[in-house]
């Protein structure tokens, strides 16, 4: 089945248009679940997006549900949007990114029969109780990063990070990084830059080449298309890199040691699932743990490099993120 598309057309026009050429799997017409997903961002951005768009296909397929999608959606049009799936009878709604945190809590209460789901953390105060968030261990996940780089730096002296955003999720990935590099290797220092920006690989190589001058030797990013510049950057200087959001092993074949990927695609099937058995937690804030949310991948040779990470490296890191997956280390008791 293909998904049904809306077109949020340029400024001047904000009219939303269906896609043409929908059809609906004989299997799931009788009473299907209707789930949308909004993204900000286009579904060729190899990662955030593109990660979830790919989790709501493979839904697409499986009988008992009806999908539809937009993306690219501006700022300005994301409330019209939403409310037009939402007029449309969506079951769920599913809005990707922090934007949608504080929109749903305005628009869910007009549509008390209706899910919506946010993939960022739950506001402060008390949400509708149709909508859910999401921890979506952020900071687990660079805890880990950091440890791993630290076990990875050859000369010891210092790693870096390099941030998109300049928003409270990057600075706290970037700080519990830092703080996992310099709990594992004493004498290391861990750098960051928060570039600012998501969407501009020129700052990310700039800052990479710009703590690699510093000393550091291993780069990890959090930040998109920006981080895509930093890989480059750090490739370009002689670092050893590791990728995030996505399995970044083709940006860098011969420097990259594994990817945190985020495992966005079960993070929708997830909460599509749990409407369609009515166990949607609602007014909650849902909070897997670090190994559910995201995967170690290093392309077609497994979990990691084994040209760039040694076994014993790796075994020790895997100490580390398993406390991490079971709790048995609590990142906000290291890291304030």
């Amino acid at each position: 089945m293909q998904n049904r598309r809306r077109l949020v057309l340029g400024i001047t026009c904000a009219a939303i248009l269906p896609c043409v050429g929908f059809s609906i799997n004989a299997a799931s017409a009788d009473t299907p679940l209707r789930v949308a997903l909004i993204m900000t961002g286009p579904i060729t951005d190899g990662a955030w997006a593109q990660l979830a768009y790919e989790g709501l296909s493979a839904l697409d397929e499986q009988p008992g549900f009806d999908t539809g999608y937009a993306e690219n959606v501006s700022q300005a049009n994301l409330m019209q949007v939403v409310q037009g799936y939402a007029d449309d009878g969506y079951d769920l709604i599913i809005g990707h990114g922090y934007e949608f945190g504080s929109a749903f809590v305005e628009i869910a209460p007009d549509y008390p029969d209706q899910n919506f789901f946010a993939s960022t953390f739950k506001p402060e105060g008390e949400v509708p109780e149709n909508t859910r968030y999401i921890d979506m261990a952020y900071f687990d996940a660079a805890y880990g990063a950091g440890v791993l780089a630290a076990l990875l730096s050859k000369e010891g002296k210092a790693v870096g990070f390099v941030g998109g955003g300049d928003n409270p999720t990057q600075q706290r990935m970037m700080a519990t990084y830092i703080g996992g590099a310099e709990a594992t290797r004493p004498g290391l220092i861990g750098l960051g830059i928060i570039t600012g920006d998501y969407d501009n690989a020129s700052k990310g190589s700039e800052a990479s080449a710009a703590m690699v001058a510093r000393g550091a030797d291993v780069i990890w990013h959090g930040a998109n298309v920006t981080g895509l510049g930093a890989i480059q950057g750090a490739v370009a200087q002689g670092a050893t890199v590791l990728g995030c959001y996505s399995d970044q092993t083709e940006v860098a074949p011969a420097s990259m040691g594994t990817s945190f990927v985020m495992n966005l695609g079960w993070m929708v099937n997830e909460v599509a699932q749990s409407v369609a058995t009515d166990t949607f937690e609602g007014g909650a804030e849902w909070q897997p743990t670090v190994t559910q949310m995201w995967s170690l991948t290093a392309g077609s040779a497994g979990d990691y490099n084994p040209d760039i990470v040694s076994e014993d490296v790796w075994a020790d890191f895997q100490t580390v993120w398993t406390g991490l997956g079971d709790g048995s280390i609590d990142v906000s008791q290291l890291v304030k």
